[in-house]
C-alpha cells in the first residue's frame, strides 16, 4: 500500500520534469529567434532626431547681435537712366532772369517795399503844389483825404476796387475784405488811427517817379524817394510828423523811409497803401 504513492510521487516528478525540460526548449527556441531577428528600419531612427533637431536657421527669430545686414535697395532717382545727381526737374530755383522784375517792383524805383535809389543821383525833386498834380490825381488824393475825415473806415471802400484791378495794402497780398484788413491794422478797433495816419501821409509833399514810363506815379510822402541820411533838419521835421523819432532810428537801419507811402498813377488810380520794407 504504501509504494503507490511513491509510484505516483515520481510520476509526478516525470511529468514535472518534462514540462521544465520543454519549457526549456522552448526558451532557447525563441532566444535563438530573437537574436536573430532583422533591424528595424533605419528612416524611423533619423525621423526621430528630426523631430528633435532645431528649426532650420532661416526659419528660427534670429538675435539682434547677428542680424545680417540689410541690403541697400537701390534709389530708384539714381538708377533712373541718365539720373546723375537731383534730377533737372528739382533743381534749385533760379534766383530770377536777369531784367525779370518781382511782384511789385517798378524797374526805375524798385519795390513799393524799398524804391531803388542810387545815392550818387540828383535826389528828385520834392513837390507840394497839389493844383500842379493832373486833374485824375487830384480828385483821387482829394477822395481819399475826405473820406479820412469822415472817421468811418467803410467810407474808403469804392476808392480801394478790389480783384487785379485793387489796391495793394500788403506787401505779401490781402485776401478777403480789405476794409477788414485795414481795420485789423489800425491801433484802435473802428480803423480811425489808419484813417489819420493816411489823411497825415496825403498832405506832406510827394514825388513824381518814373515819368515818361508805364511804372510813372506820384507818391506821397517824398521820403520814399529820399534816403534819410539827405534829409536837412527842415526835412526832418516834416518826418517826424508822420513818424516817431524811434521810428527814425530803426528806419536808419534800412536806409529808407519805411513807413505808409500812398502811390497813385497819372490817370487816377490808387496804386497802393503800403508800410514795411
Amino acid at each position: 500500500m504504501t509504494s503507490r504513492p511513491k509510484r505516483a510521487g515520481a510520476a509526478a516528478d516525470g511529468r514535472r520534469g518534462s514540462i521544465c525540460g520543454l519549457f526549456l526548449f522552448l526558451f532557447s527556441v525563441v532566444l535563438a529567434s530573437g537574436l536573430s531577428m532583422p533591424a528595424p528600419p533605419a528612416n524611423a531612427l533619423s525621423e526621430l532626431k528630426r523631430e528633435e533637431v532645431p528649426p532650420p536657421a532661416e526659419q528660427a527669430v534670429p538675435d539682434e547681435q547677428d542680424e545680417p545686414s540689410a541690403v541697400p535697395m537701390p534709389d530708384p532717382l539714381q538708377s533712373a537712366p541718365g539720373a546723375e545727381g537731383t534730377q533737372p526737374d528739382e533743381a534749385e530755383p533760379d534766383e530770377g532772369e536777369p531784367g525779370e522784375a518781382e511782384p511789385g517792383e517798378t524797374p526805375g524805383q524798385g519795390t513799393v517795399g524799398r524804391p531803388a535809389v542810387d545815392p550818387d543821383a540828383p535826389l528828385p525833386e520834392i513837390l507840394y503844389d497839389t493844383e500842379a498834380l493832373p486833374e485824375p490825381v487830384k480828385r483821387m488824393r482829394q477822395l481819399i483825404i475826405e473820406a479820412a475825415k469822415t472817421g468811418d473806415i467803410e467810407a474808403l471802400k469804392p476808392l480801394l476796387g478790389s480783384g487785379d484791378s485793387g489796391t495793394q495794402l500788403s506787401l505779401g497780398g490781402v485776401e478777403g475784405d480789405p476794409v477788414a484788413f485795414l481795420r485789423e491794422l489800425s491801433g484802435d478797433k473802428d480803423g480811425q488811427e489808419i484813417l489819420a495816419i493816411l489823411e497825415e501821409v496825403l498832405n506832406a509833399g510827394y514825388v513824381h517817379v518814373d515819368v515818361g514810363t508805364p511804372n510813372e506815379l506820384y507818391v506821397w510822402p517824398y521820403f520814399f524817394a529820399i534816403p534819410l541820411d539827405k534829409l536837412d533838419p527842415r526835412q526832418r521835421v516834416e518826418l517826424f510828423k508822420i513818424v516817431t523819432a524811434g521810428d527814425y532810428e530803426d528806419m536808419k537801419t534800412y536806409g529808407a523811409y519805411i513807413f505808409y507811402r500812398v502811390g497813385i498813377t497819372p490817370d487816377g488810380h490808387w496804386s497802393f497803401f503800403v508800410a514795411g520794407d
